[in-house]
């Protein structure tokens, strides 16, 4: 009995321990490092972690990919990027799950819900801090260096409660911490709370529900059930994987061919596309519907406040009215151009061959929608002319959130007028593709030389955007286009980086990782004048 009561001592002392260990880790973290090197940390961990997982398990075929191409693979899924280096055939159903987890935790939904969480701790310091720094004080001044709390995409503004007296009641934030708030900074704190709690449940109902409807449609309609089948797929974790692929807008799917095996299955793809627009593009209009809902059900102070001041919480997820709408009007504004370019272009060509008019309007509609950002593929994009690849390479250039706004913010405007040295010595977005792909010219220039079908700027380019966009879009590789046909060679479900070279994967990796974090760059190349 003494043995068991000294053991428990021990285990509790231990956890002590190791909560305050990691409490001052998330501490010095929090305020000594800038956001862009927390997340990409976080990126390179996630994709070191999955290359591991990869690495050990099993695949389904007797062949292991090499270690570069695992890495890839793991690069691709953690960034959402969907860059298919090895056929997914190849995984066994234990690494579906894993890739499954890697493009959970990697999404922009998950990883901002993050940033609520870490902004919330930090606020919470802050104020602990200004408490600390003058308890007797009825007022309280923030130091000048916490006058502004940032974290990618969250960001604390000052507290506008230096003329409120201080409430009687306490938040307790912490087993071992007791934090005094005022009423604003309590009202903020449940806010960044709730937000936190609403990212999540709409991130698990949204997936659910579309889990449970793929799943239910494959189980009932046979000719999707049978390819399942033929290729040794689960249908729970082929419904699992697309699902949190296309809501993550990675564009990973288990099948070789993508959703082209699948483009005769019209129920499929309306299921599935939903999620293309819930997860990505069409977010913040979302979000800021289900808090109305919310608002009005539970007639909450917390989600009227979060829908009249979000600028004060800091979630760049969240838009004004007229935004979400602008928003949404561009958003189906850009899918429509697409699609009329589309339909005009391929409506009689080789890919719609086989297809009735209902089959070739959805696919044509889930191929469009697929170009910002999920990249999922229901047509061979080898097949289809150039004149609809390049407008697809603008549509994946393009930000999630682009929005025709003819009203500006005035704030905004005089905040992008204000360049500090660093922003000077930037480059742009474009410039840094630019030399992504000269570099990539360079790496490939034999097979440019040899094998120009293949291997030719415009497939280089298309894939270089997509990277950076983290669409997934690739021309593939084809034998029959080779030149000087080589009798070795053999067509896989691959992309087209997946024939690349060492240097030019490795570069390609880069450019995930750059597009992934791109937000931090948004403003770069603004000090040149090209007048």
């Amino acid at each position: 009995m003494n043995n068991f009561a000294y053991f428990s001592k021990k285990q509790h002392c231990f956890c002590s321990f190791f909560s305050h260990s990691l409490g001052s880790l998330a501490r010095f973290l929090a305020f000594h490092f800038h956001p862009f090197f927390l997340q990409f940390c976080y990126f390179m961990i996630l994709s070191l972690v999955g290359y591991l997982g990869l690495t050990v398990s099993k695949p389904r075929t007797p062949a292991r990919p090499n270690g570069l191409d695992l890495f890839y693979t793991s690069v691709s899924a953690s960034t959402v990027s969907s860059m298919v280096a090895v056929e997914m055939e190849v995984f066994s159903n234990s690494q579906l799950i894993l890739l499954t987890l890697l493009m959970f935790v990697g999404g922009e939904v998950f990883t901002s819900m993050l940033d609520l969480v870490f902004a919330r701790y930090k606020f919470t310091q802050s104020v602990q801090n200004i408490v600390s720094t003058n308890p007797f004080s009825t007022t309280r001044k923030p130091p000048v260096n916490a006058n502004q709390i940032e974290l990618g995409l969250v960001s604390i503004p000052q507290s506008e409660s230096e003329n409120h007296k201080p409430s009687h009641s306490d938040i307790n934030v912490s087993k071992d911490t007791l934090v005094s708030f005022n009423d604003s900074d309590r009202l903020k704190y449940t806010c960044l709370s709730y937000m936190t709690f609403v990212v999540l449940g709409y991130l698990v109902v949204v997936q659910f529900v579309g889990f449970s409807l793929v799943s239910l449609y494959i189980t009932v309609v046979p000719s999707a059930r049978q390819v399942l089948k033929n290729k040794g797929i689960k249908i729970a974790t082929f419904s699992l994987f697309t699902v949190v692929s296309t809501f993550a807008s990675c564009g990973f799917v288990p099948t070789n061919e993508n959703m082209m095996v699948f483009k005769k299955n019209s129920g499929l793809l309306l299921l599935i596309l939903p999620h293309i627009f819930l997860g990505n593009t069409l977010y913040p209009p979302c979000l800021t519907l289900v808090i109305m809902v919310l608002k009005k059900v539970t007639r909450r102070e917390e989600f009227s406040h979060l829908l009249k001041n979000f600028k004060d919480i800091g979630y760049d997820h969240m838009l004004s009215a007229l935004h979400c709408v602008l928003l949404v009007a561009t958003v189906l504004g850009l899918n429509l151009v697409q699609f009329v370019m589309f339909c005009s272009v391929e409506w009689n060509s080789k890919i719609m061959e086989g297809l009735n008019l209902y089959q070739k309007l959805v696919a044509s509609i889930f191929q469009v929608t697929n170009a910002r950002h999920a990249g999922e593929s229901v047509f061979d994009l080898s097949s289809i002319s150039s004149a609809i690849l390049v407008l697809f390479v603008v549509m994946m250039y393009l930000p999630p959130y682009t929005t025709f706004l003819p009203v500006r913010d005035h704030e905004n405007d005089v905040k992008r007028n204000e360049t500090s040295l660093v922003e000077c010595l930037v480059f742009s977005q474009l410039s840094y593709l630019v030399i992504f792909i000269i570099l990539i010219c360079i790496t490939e220039s034999k097979s440019l030389k040899e094998d120009p079908l293949n291997f030719n700027v415009l497939n280089i380019t298309l894939e270089v955007i997509s990277a950076y966009g983290n669409v997934g879009f690739s021309t593939g590789y084809s034998c029959a286009r080779q030149l000087k046909p080589d009798a070795m060679c053999k067509d896989s479900w691959v992309g087209f980086s997946g024939r690349w070279s060492a240097k030019g994967k490795f570069i390609l990796i880069l450019v995930m990782f750059f597009g992934r974090l791109k937000k931090f760059n948004m403003k770069g190349g603004k000090a040149w004048d090209l007048s």
